[in-house]
């Protein structure tokens, strides 16, 4: 039974910990994303890491998604893939304009994307992981990394204009259509539109900054760094110095004895919890560095 770390855990017994943890249970992905990330090791690693789980359709699949276990090719994997892509500056690199003609072949008549394909029928997944053929929040996230990685592309002028549309005719958004809108607004390349569309999600976070996860486990809320993880970008006009502050000391506080950190929703199956469980190591390491807390 794993237990928090005291608060005054100094930074290079952290990471030593976290390295531990993540060479014992995180996939040879993160591995190899934590050796670029913490010691400038070469970008070619993580790519090589990347490439099993793309498809001869120029999609992802093979749980490169924890929560969608099937060999087929999901949005949600393509997600994966382009903030992995994104992440170590992999611009140039072929599969993001081969993921972005798949996303397009996919993609509704509107512009959106659904959140599950069918390919996902009988094949082990997350209860919210159903095959739906609606334009889904999925579709602001994967467009936020396009932007992001500077993709100019016929599908992203359309999922531009379809969140554009979604965030401008909402009344009120909850539960994770904040996080990727969010997502979305960070990085599109309309800063004064993009602050009025964060202006308007204010309403949608509750006063500690968090926001309720409708359907969720009991209690289950996305907190302040989920919902804007890097300092200085637009998504920070939600939440004061004080909740932020706060939000790194709850954070560094959360790693535990195996030197890993744990995730916030529903633990479904032991390689989804493990996978899981190396993707937000990661990704706290990568928040708390970048907020000079390593």
């Amino acid at each position: 039974m794993t237990t928090r770390t005291t608060p005054e855990t100094g930074s290079e017994s952290r990471v030593d910990s976290a390295r531990q943890f993540m060479e014992g249970t995180a996939r040879v992905l993160e591995r190899r994303q934590l050796e670029a990330f913490l010691d400038d090791a070469p970008v070619e690693p993580v790519l090589d890491a990347l490439r099993p789980y793309r498809n001869s359709d120029g999609g992802f699949g093979h749980a490169l998604e924890p929560d969608v276990r099937c060999p087929g090719s999901q949005p949600s994997a393509a997600l994966t893939a382009l903030g992995v892509l994104a992440e170590i500056g992999a611009t140039n690199d072929p599969m993001v304009t081969a993921t972005a003609d798949w996303v397009a072949s996919v993609a509704r008549p509107d512009g959106g994307v659904p959140q599950v394909l069918p390919s996902a029928l009988g094949h082990p997944r997350t209860p919210w992981m159903e095959p739906n053929d609606e334009s889904s929040f999925l579709t602001f996230a994967i467009a936020g990394r396009l932007h992001q990685l500077g993709v100019e592309h016929p599908w992203l002028d359309a999922a531009t204009a379809w969140s554009w549309q979604e965030l401008e005719s909402q009344k009120e958004a909850g539960g994770y259509t904040v996080v990727f809108a969010l997502q979305f607004l960070d990085a599109v390349p309309d800063p004064d539109r993009a602050a009025a569309a964060i202006d308007r999600l204010r309403p949608s976070i509750r006063p500690d900054g968090t926001v309720p996860v409708p359907g969720g486990i009991e209690g289950e809320h996305i907190k302040p760094l989920e919902l804007s993880p890097r300092p200085e970008t637009p998504s920070r006009a939600l939440f004061t110095p004080a909740q932020i502050d706060a939000d790194l000391e709850r954070l560094a506080s959360e790693q535990l004895d195996d030197g890993g950190w744990d995730f916030h929703f529903l633990h479904w199956m032991p390689a989804q919890s493990s996978e899981w469980r190396g993707i937000v190591t990661l990704g706290a390491l990568q928040v708390l560095r970048e907020h000079g807390r390593l």
